[in-house]
């Protein structure tokens, strides 16, 4: 085991790869010799030169096209746009072509490409700059979609993605980038996609989060702990596949959840994992189903109403108490 950043995790995932298998290559905007908008790419273009790490003028739709293309032509890209908030503009790539590949093939044709972006608030970067869309994405059938929390779940789910026969789309919390944690040694340490991963084990209540929350919810767990509530953080890794038969277990032994995400809480991915519990696990709750999330605006750019904006740990911890005051 060794202790890295998120970034450098990411990285290492994506080196390995590309001395594992020739058909990867990288391409995106400022990938190259300045080393990504965070970093993340840094020392790549020195080592595996302009064929592999391609940089490409300013057109996220240009970029998703040629990565759907190369993928079809039995390339592996990795592409990164530089925020999640553009992906709008590649989005009839992403939707109409990506997606729809192997459906639209009868299953002979895939594309095995993975599109790496950031997304989140709390860098004062304004509405433009800081949001979480994984929602947008999440109903679209041919996708699969990713949230790591940790450095070792960024750079074993990367890896997972690049071998992956189909799309994934990696969404990485800018504010995780810097996060230090033990990485297993070795290239093949991969993580499942669409398997959640129980981040503190509890009895009393089911806190279920993903990417940045995750944090948070293990913040709030240990500040319900001092009030001897016991509250299980289960880790949802994954959006698409979404691993609701972890979600319906644990929530079977506790009888309370609460659900955590950093995008409005309205038509969020909460509301799916209500849905599942509800059909799923209804008997089993014990109180009312709590969501966290932001609200229904876009995202400030005036540092104390974006403090106010998102959720915390302190709003964690008062839905949980929601739900274990219900007798």
């Amino acid at each position: 085991m060794a202790e890295i950043t998120y970034r450098e995790a990411i990285r290492e995932g994506i080196r390995e790869e590309m001395l594992r298998d020739d058909r990867v290559f990288l391409i995106g905007e400022d990938i190259g010799a300045f080393g990504g908008s965070f970093q993340v790419t840094k020392g790549l273009y020195e080592e595996f030169g302009p064929d592999r790490v391609v940089d490409t003028p300013i057109s996220e739709l240009a970029i998703t096209g040629a990565s759907v293309g190369a993928a079809v032509m039995g390339m592996r890209p990795i592409l990164e746009i530089m925020y999640q908030d553009f992906l709008s503009t590649a989005c009839d790539q992403i939707l109409n072509n990506a997606a729809k590949m192997r459906y639209m093939t009868n299953g002979n044709c895939g594309v095995p490409m993975v599109l790496r972006t950031q997304y989140g608030a709390g860098t004062r970067a304004g509405l433009y700059h800081s949001q979480s869309l994984e929602a947008m994405y999440a109903p679209i059938p041919g996708l699969k979609i990713v949230m790591p929390s940790t450095p070792a779940d960024a750079k074993g789910l990367l890896k997972a993605a690049v071998r992956d026969p189909d799309p994934v789309l990696i969404f990485e919390h800018k504010l995780l980038y810097g996060v230090r944690g033990e990485v297993p040694d070795g290239s093949e340490q991969l993580v499942p996609i669409g398997k959640a991963a129980t981040a503190r084990p509890g009895s009393d209540l089911t806190i279920v989060a993903v990417g940045m929350m995750v944090r948070k919810a293990l913040s709030a767990a240990n500040t319900l702990a001092e009030q001897g509530i016991e509250a299980e953080v289960l880790d949802l890794r994954s959006v698409r596949p979404m691993d609701t038969e972890a979600i319906v277990e644990s929530v079977s032994r506790t009888g309370r959840l609460v659900i955590v995400h950093e995008a409005p809480v309205s038509f969020g991915i909460g509301a799916e994992i209500a849905a599942v519990v509800a059909k799923e696990a209804f008997g089993y709750l014990d109180a009312p189903i709590e969501r966290v999330g932001a609200p229904d605006t876009p995202v400030p750019f005036s540092a104390s109403m974006e403090d106010f904006y998102l959720p915390n740990e302190q709003k964690i911890v008062e839905a949980a108490l929601r739900t274990t005051a219900t007798a």
